[in-house]
């Protein structure tokens, strides 16, 4: 096989199996590198699902930006025959009254912009529509029908498979170790398996690991872990849609978020987007701890009764590639000719992941993208504070 491409793609999580196949669509020779297996167990692009949603507050450019991406998911649904993406809407609930700069407040409006049609709750009719929530616990919010969620693992697995059927070399079992340069420009990869790759173009997809491949990143990137847990409710319809939907619980004040039953696995699964907790992806375990427990079960009492003694079947320390102001990393990279970086997910970018390969494929050319402005190189400080807004951030 050769060892010689156009262009080389670091990491088959989202970023770089949508890259490999967009580049490749445009002509180019492709060949896609992760440790494997496909999708990585300990990477961020894989579990059972990822929340589909284009609520951000604020900020109508990522509205708009996933408006888009969920056109893009219907797409690949009648593309591969198959529904990785289902789009049974999204609660978005609050303790208190929706009010100016809140969370939901805003997002709610921006929908209204936008001429989306989210329709208002309050606590009689969520607790009429979804049965599952503690009467009286959340007072007021919304639910919006075009949001849902991505089969994460199964959408992945689909993308390098169909990377494969179309010619892509896509190399499982080698792990790049480093990016090979000289005089200033990338040449291609070298793995810690003793193989090297040359290519006109390298792209890092690595996730969490993009900043120990490229330690100049290591000031404006760090890895978080952040609880999941999938739990067997003893009354599944109870959970299931659309009894219960994908929701968010004042999840800018609390991180907690969660899906219906899933129609593959018959699991609830509930996650926290929060702080978490700094990680090597080298060398930590991804432990969720005693105390994650608690606080998912002290959720559950005064949010779903009928989950707090639900077992917990299955639990992992989701990995974020975190940049510091928690926007995306796409750009060339300033100081090595023919080396892109795809990477800073930061826990929101699996949603968006129709257009992912899109723009970063506009990045490696050169092509102009005004949405690329937003996620370009960029310098930022060590007391740089997140800007997700749906992010807790306490």
């Amino acid at each position: 096989m050769s060892q010689t491409y156009d262009v080389i793609v670091v990491g088959a999580g989202v970023y770089g199996t949508t890259t490999a196949l967009e580049l490749h669509r445009r002509g180019r020779r492709v060949a896609l590198i992760d440790p494997g297996p496909v999708p990585h167990p300990l990477a961020s692009s894989t579990d059972i699902s990822k929340v589909v949603r284009m609520e951000y507050g604020t900020d109508s450019e990522y509205m708009a930006l996933v408006d888009e991406a969920i056109s893009g998911w219907h797409e690949w649904n009648e593309t591969f025959g198959e529904p990785l993406y289902h789009e049974i809407g999204v609660t978005m609930l609050t303790r208190q009254t929706m009010a100016p700069g809140g969370f939901e407040y805003e997002s709610y409006i921006r929908l209204l912009e936008r001429g989306r049609q989210p329709e208002r709750l309050n606590s009689d009719e969520i607790s009429r529509r979804f049965p599952a929530w503690r009467s009286g616990t959340y007072h007021d919010g919304f639910f919006h029908a075009r949001a849902g969620f991505a089969e994460s693992g199964r959408v992945v697995a689909t993308l390098a498979q169909h990377a494969r059927s179309n010619g892509i070399r896509v190399i499982e079992g080698m792990t790049v170790a480093s990016v090979t340069t000289q005089r200033g420009v990338a040449t291609g990869v070298a793995t810690r398996e003793g193989e090297a790759f040359s290519a006109a173009e390298v792209v890092v997809c690595a996730g969490a690991w993009t900043p120990w491949l490229l330690p100049e990143l290591r000031a404006v990137m760090r890895p978080t872990g952040h609880p999941i847990f999938h739990l067997a409710p003893r009354e599944p319809e109870l959970f299931t849609a659309p009894n219960l939907v994908v929701f968010t619980a004042d999840v800018a004040n609390s991180g907690w978020y969660g899906f219906p039953m899933h129609p593959r696995e018959g699991v609830v699964k509930i996650g926290n987007h929060g702080v978490g907790v700094a990680l090597d992806p080298e060398v930590d375990e991804r432990v969720v701890t005693a105390e994650d427990q608690l606080q998912l079960r002290d959720f559950l009492a005064t949010a779903l009764p009928d989950l707090v003694d639900a077992p917990v079947v299955y639990t992992r320390r989701c990995l974020y590639c975190d940049t510091l102001d928690e926007h995306l990393w796409i750009d060339r990279h300033p100081e090595i000719a023919g080396l892109t970086v795809a990477a800073g997910g930061s826990g929101h970018a699996f949603k968006m992941a129709p257009l992912l390969g899109g723009m970063i494929a506009d990045a490696v050319e050169g092509h102009p993208n005004p949405r690329l402005a937003r996620f370009r190189w960029r310098e930022l400080a060590d007391t740089t504070a997140g800007q997700e807004a749906a992010r807790f951030h306490g």
